[in-house]
């Protein structure tokens, strides 16, 4: 058995107020009584002030509380004081540890017997004490285990509330990331096309273009808000497709002036289909940051499947002069090694030989 919760605010206040009371009747009666022996009033004024240590230490209160049965013989108040511990066993059941409860029951049975052997008449009196000593601790122990039920209900309370949280910190960071991933896309192709709006030559096509991802982007909105009402696990509208993805990103590379060279199937049926979903949404924030960043000439879009690999690479050449500034969260990159990592796959993103090259390995068995 652990050591026993703390005594409560009020559990202190009525033992502090019953030793209080305890002691100044002691006290008037010394003064208002003749004849009475000091030394009993002492013992019995510091067994009652013992209770008072039990707030503070069980272990040092109840060696206090053996030294003051041990001076009560020499008072002849041995049974005043045996009263007090038959008391304090509740206490020791509602604070003490194994060790303590232990030695304290066998230091009572002791106790009881050196008085019950003092005085011949006092079987029936140790007898009873030994019943109020058992009541008394059965009280502390009740006590003891509503208080512990109490703090264990509490603690489950604190920890049931702190998942809440997270949960709820989850679900807000998951729906800032859908809505990063379907929306972001969209507003970077309508920004880069407006930009587009002055030329003749490109004028219509970028109205196209800006029409498409506007609607675009109305769909992926209630896409993310259905998703949000139905939670992460909604089934009920698929996530990603990859094909789809490629095909479009392909449009939006050529209406913005890349040629486009695709190697790979999309649709091959050996992608299972979480990690069509990641593929997907790589390249769909690739394409996001290739239409941003990315300088005059080819965009390769490269996907190779065997039995245990689908590797996809995109690669596209650095801007060789500065674009208008287009706005930027920077998490794309941290969100598609996310994806990736999460899948168990390979991620890397970088520039080699004068290309941007993102490259995701997602196992497929």
């Amino acid at each position: 058995m652990g050591r026993g919760e703390k005594l409560s605010a009020i559990e202190r206040i009525v033992i502090l107020v019953i030793v209080s009371v305890t002691i100044a009747v002691d006290v008037i009666g010394f003064i208002t009584t003749p004849d009475v022996n000091p030394v009993a009033l002492l013992v019995s004024v510091s067994s009652t002030a013992v209770f008072a240590l039990y707030l503070w230490n069980p272990l040092i209160a109840t060696c206090a509380l053996g030294v003051v049965f041990a001076t009560s013989f020499l008072a002849g108040t041995e049974s005043q004081v045996l009263t007090a511990a038959a008391v304090a066993a509740g206490l020791v059941m509602r604070l003490g540890w194994t060790s303590l409860i232990l030695s304290y029951t066998g230091a009572f049975l002791i106790a009881a017997a050196l008085v019950a052997n003092g005085d011949v008449a006092a079987g029936v009196n140790v007898g009873l004490f030994l019943v109020f000593a058992t009541l008394a601790g059965a009280v502390g122990f009740a006590l003891r285990l509503a208080f512990a039920r109490g703090s264990r209900l509490e603690r489950e309370l604190e920890e049931r509330a702190e998942q809440e949280r997270q949960a709820v910190l989850a679900e807000r960071r998951w729906i800032a990331g859908e809505l990063h991933d379907s929306i972001a896309h969209h507003l970077t192709v309508v920004a880069l096309h407006v930009q587009m709006l002055e030329d003749p030559q490109t004028s219509t096509d970028s109205q196209e273009a800006i029409r498409v991802a506007a609607r675009k982007a109305m769909t992926d909105l209630r896409f993310v808000i259905e998703l949000a009402d139905d939670g992460p696990q909604s089934s009920s509208v698929q996530t990603g497709d990859l094909a789809a993805a490629v095909d479009e990103a392909q449009g939006e590379f050529e209406a913005a002036g890349h040629s486009v060279a695709r190697e790979g199937d999309p649709r091959d049926e050996r992608i299972p289909r979480a990690v069509e979903i990641v593929l997907a949404r790589i390249v769909r924030e690739s394409a996001t940051n290739i239409l941003k960043y990315a300088g005059p000439g080819e965009v390769q879009i490269h996907l190779l499947v065997d039995d245990e690999i689908a590797h996809l690479t995109l690669r596209s050449p650095l801007p060789t002069t500065p674009r208008r500034e287009l706005s930027s969260s920077r998490t794309g990159l941290g969100r598609m090694a996310e994806r990736v990592m999460g899948a168990s796959g390979e991620f890397s993103a970088g520039e080699v030989d004068g290309f941007w090259v993102v490259s995701a390995r997602l196992p497929v068995v």
